[in-house]
């Protein structure tokens, strides 16, 4: 094979590299609209009337994820299985994102810590990297670290809403997630970093607590208590 013979053979397979990328990018603009609208509506749970809306809004936003499954499912076409981290940088970004928005809807329903393999089935993605498209786990704890900020943001409209009992639920929620994390030898940077605002937003919850407590509206939480 002569040099040019050879130079042309690499341009063929950077030109099909290309094409490769351009289609999923394509695919993903697409998922980060989806995103964008599911946010859209769970940032209303932050108005003052939004509260009584919650399970209104988790419901429309499980809808759209039906959407996003769809999506996915297109996206999974694109690219050999195999070769899921060769284009990882692609969706990064937006699967952590839904991760993000699948964390908060659970816990706005139920007030607990959705798993990874619940995230994985609301995506319609695999949890096992042997199985092809899936949630990579680190996708997964910087999405439920955004959730943490949002929360952070939730107590302290809540109690603009007069919803006193929220925010020491939050409050409790946050610090077993803080518990959590600390149990982690995070070797990603990226997500290291994002862990290390967490501190912040424990912070942040514990001055509403504080500040509720000294004018008397902080109550404990109850069991079954108002979502």
């Amino acid at each position: 094979m002569s040099v040019t013979e050879m130079f042309s053979y690499i341009q063929g397979f950077l030109s099909a590299d290309q094409d490769v990328r351009e289609d999923i990018r394509k695919v993903v603009q697409v998922l980060e609209q989806t995103a964008r609208e599911i946010l859209t509506v769970l940032q209303s749970v932050h108005q003052p009337t939004g509260f009584k809306d919650i399970p209104s809004k988790c419901l429309k936003a499980r809808e759209l994820f039906s959407t996003v499954q769809s999506q996915i499912g297109e996206l999974k076409t694109k690219f050999p299985v195999e070769q899921y981290y060769r284009f990882h940088e692609h969706w990064r970004f937006v699967l952590q994102r839904l991760t993000f928005l699948a964390a908060f809807v659970v816990y706005l329903e139920s007030e607990s810590l959705v798993t990874r393999e619940e995230v994985a089935k609301i995506l319609g993605t695999e949890v096992d990297r042997e199985k092809g498209f899936h949630l990579d786990i680190e996708d997964y704890l910087a999405g439920i670290l955004i959730m943490a900020s949002e929360l952070s943001r939730l107590a302290v409209n809540s109690v603009t809403a007069g919803d006193y009992g929220r925010p020491l639920r939050i409050s409790n929620f946050i610090n077993e997630l803080d518990s959590g994390f600390r149990l982690l030898n995070l070797k990603n940077d990226p997500l290291r970093k994002r862990y290390d605002g967490l501190k912040y937003d424990v912070k942040k919850i514990e001055e509403v607590v504080y500040d509720l407590s000294i004018r008397g509206l902080a109550k404990e939480p109850e069991a079954g208590g108002d979502k």
